[in-house]
């Protein structure tokens, strides 16, 4: 019996690898979004898809057919949501974060960005996007359309004020 583990747990192994030299490069992205982080520092994406990648591991026997992409993204999700939400408080995913003023997507709240990430990004569908985050559907497409519109159109700068015609002295 023993024999058979250690041919399992290497099969297991060998799979996992694979999985993630195949998915890896796509999960750290979505993460780098999620974050704002710039793609050369992004420590607390790389933490996230550390997490993501090890939970997916550890429940690997356990997805009987289901996609392990789809799980590790999940969970990678899910991780962020928390994280913000005991980082900063019940409020903070509905705040503005700025955590890197030169990314566009730190414009956005962190509940903005999973949003535009899942849908944009990784393509999941709204109703599969509501269930995963436990909001109504419509909510999903608000902010999805909020989160796009912020992008598109940037606040402006205010203009320069314009100084009236110097008064000529005599």
């Amino acid at each position: 019996m023993g024999r058979q583990r250690v041919v399992q747990d290497a099969r297991r192994d060998r799979e996992f690898a694979a999985f993630v030299a195949g998915a890896a490069g796509r999960l750290l992205h979505a993460a780098t979004l999620l974050t704002a982080e710039p793609p050369g520092d992004n420590p607390r994406a790389r933490r996230l898809l550390t997490l993501s990648l090890a939970h997916t591991y550890a429940c690997w026997d356990r997805l009987r057919g289901e996609d392990p992409y789809d799980r590790a993204r999940q969970y990678l999700a899910t991780r962020f949501s928390r994280t913000v939400w005991h980082q900063y408080g019940p409020l903070a995913a509905l705040g503005r974060s700025r955590p890197h003023p030169g990314s566009p997507l730190a414009r956005l709240s962190p509940q903005e960005r999973l949003i535009l990430v899942l849908r944009l990004y990784e393509g999941v569908a709204e109703e599969q996007a509501a269930a995963l985050l436990g909001m109504p559907r419509e909510r999903v497409h608000a902010i999805c359309d909020r989160a796009t519109a912020t992008l598109l159109h940037p606040p402006r700068e205010p203009a320069p004020a314009v100084l009236g015609p110097k008064a000529v002295s005599p």
